[in-house]
């Protein structure tokens, strides 16, 4: 697969480009090397590859085979988003959420949180549900964050799953329902989310 992927991504094709980045991401089929995935999600994210400007962003937050900048990812999540790619309009409000590389800005995040979610992200439906719950950049609603956390849910966001047994276990905007808790609590770990994880263990050695 990497030897064809590089023959495309050399006649510059963009999805082939973005393919060989993911292979050295990953270290599938060649040797691990982020700086080379860097260089070529950078070939991809130059002509316009949505995907490639997404993971190239995460690169730079993450400071992986190139120097941590946070406001580069920024731009490259608006190029992304701007094109309608849902996870890169989710990834951008979560920027303007926690001020990275951007003024931290809740109502920017709202907006491509909302961009994101209507397009079925399950990241977006979830970080948007957030915002409601706290009434951060829009009017606090408990309903709506019950909604959109069960969409993502559905979706096996593990996140989402999560927040569902916080929302069940607290009776935020629904009655106190331990069992649901508990059931959204097991997906979520099932999902390998460490916070529900450690939770369950809480309430089982509280039940002790």
């Amino acid at each position: 697969a990497v030897k064809w992927y590089r023959k495309a991504a050399e006649q510059n094709n963009p999805q082939a480009q973005y393919n060989l980045g993911l292979r050295f991401f990953s270290g599938r089929g060649i040797s691990k090397n982020d700086s080379e995935a860097v260089h070529w999600f950078r070939k991809a994210a130059d002509q316009g590859f949505p995907a490639a400007q997404t993971d190239l962003a995460l690169m730079y937050i993450k400071g992986l085979g190139i120097s941590k900048n946070d406001s580069e990812a920024a731009l490259l999540y608006r190029r992304a988003a701007d094109q309608g790619y849902a996870p890169g309009q989710s990834y951008l409000g979560s920027v303007y959420a926690e001020g990275l590389g951007v003024s931290k800005n809740d109502t920017e995040a709202v907006r491509w949180f909302r961009k994101a979610a209507e397009q079925g992200n399950a990241e977006g439906q979830t970080n948007l549900g957030i915002m409601y719950l706290n009434g951060l950049g829009v009017s606090k609603d408990q309903a709506e964050a019950l909604r959109l956390y069960k969409l993502a849910a559905a979706q096996g966001n593990s996140a989402a799953q999560f927040n569902l047994g916080v929302i069940y276990e607290g009776g935020l905007g629904v009655p106190i329902n331990g069992q649901e808790a508990m059931s959204w609590y097991r997906k979520s770990a099932d999902n390998g989310n460490e916070r529900a994880k450690r939770r369950l263990l809480e309430l089982k050695n509280e039940s002790d």
